[in-house]
């Protein structure tokens, strides 16, 4: 009969397993980590939602996906905001044109942070909110009624009620927008002419976003006071952030095309959880 040596009937010590298993984990992440980044770069990121501006077709702890070749590549592309350690420069590679009514992923023009907001503006657009509805080149977009729903407000826990109304570009796009009914902040804007190579956009929670109507991101009115250009230092109140004012074109991400799954599982509702909230399109 053949004997075993030591060294082969030995069982692996405890310290042998953690090393053993640590240097499978770390082949595992240097395997998927350039799989990830590629996927993310060049085709779909995944983005979790974190505040109730673009309710209620996007929930707060909702997954999305976002088209990364939607609208082509430029450095705000590159995922984990890596993109800012490139030269700087504009532009797109293989760049697409966003159309009115996408939910678009960008960089804010004048934070480090990352918005998701619905594209309402195109360059050379005229623009004004007056109580809460679209002027658009000098039309009102299309609104009707849908119902009312009331909810708890994520961060505060208050209580809200909301009209939903379905809103409709003059290019057929329709969504859901939310008007507060217990809202008391001023709903008309001055005029807003976008400039070239620029975009406006709102969040669908018309009375709980800070977006493009907001005057802290913007520069200075003309002497007719109507806002038409970018670029320059925006208006700032002291204490407050400033919005994200008109948002150049090399600064989108990408387009929030599916919530894939969610995490919020809508017991803020009174009224009945939002319907769709696994694989919905937007």
């Amino acid at each position: 009969m053949t004997e075993l040596s030591n060294e082969e009937g030995e069982r692996p010590t405890l310290k042998s397993k953690v090393f053993g298993e640590l240097r499978e984990l770390i082949v595992t992440i240097a395997i998927f980590l350039p799989i990830w980044f590629i996927v993310s770069l060049f085709f779909y990121e995944l983005r979790s939602i974190p505040s109730e501006s673009m309710v209620p077709n996007l929930q707060v702890g909702d997954r999305v996906a976002v088209s990364k070749f939607a609208y082509g590549y430029s450095r705000y592309s590159v995922p984990l905001g890596l993109g800012r350690l490139l030269p700087d420069g504009e532009g797109r590679i293989m760049g697409g044109e966003p159309e009115r009514g996408d939910v678009v992923v960008f960089r804010h023009p004048h934070l480090d942070r990352v918005m998701i907001k619905r594209l309402i503006g195109l360059p050379g657009d005229t623009i004004q909110v007056v109580d809460n509805h679209i002027i658009l080149n000098g039309e009102p977009m299309e609104q009707s009624p849908v119902r009312r729903v009331s909810y708890h407000e994520a961060r505060s826990g208050r209580l809200y009620d909301a009209d939903e109304l379905m809103e409709t570009t003059p290019e057929g796009v329709s969504y859901i927008v939310h008007d507060i009914v217990q809202a008391a902040n001023p709903r008309t804007t001055p005029v807003f002419v976008v400039p070239e190579g620029h975009y406006f956009f709102m969040g669908d929670n018309r009375d709980n976003s800070t977006d493009g109507r907001a005057l802290t991101g913007h520069c200075a009115p003309n002497e007719n006071g109507v806002i038409d250009r970018a670029g320059c230092d925006p208006v700032s109140r002291p204490g407050r952030e400033p919005s994200i004012g008109f948002v150049p074109y090399e600064l989108l991400i990408g387009r929030a095309d599916t919530v894939l799954f969610t995490l919020n599982f809508c017991g803020r509702y009174e009224s009945g959880c939002p319907e769709g909230r696994v694989w919905k399109s937007l």
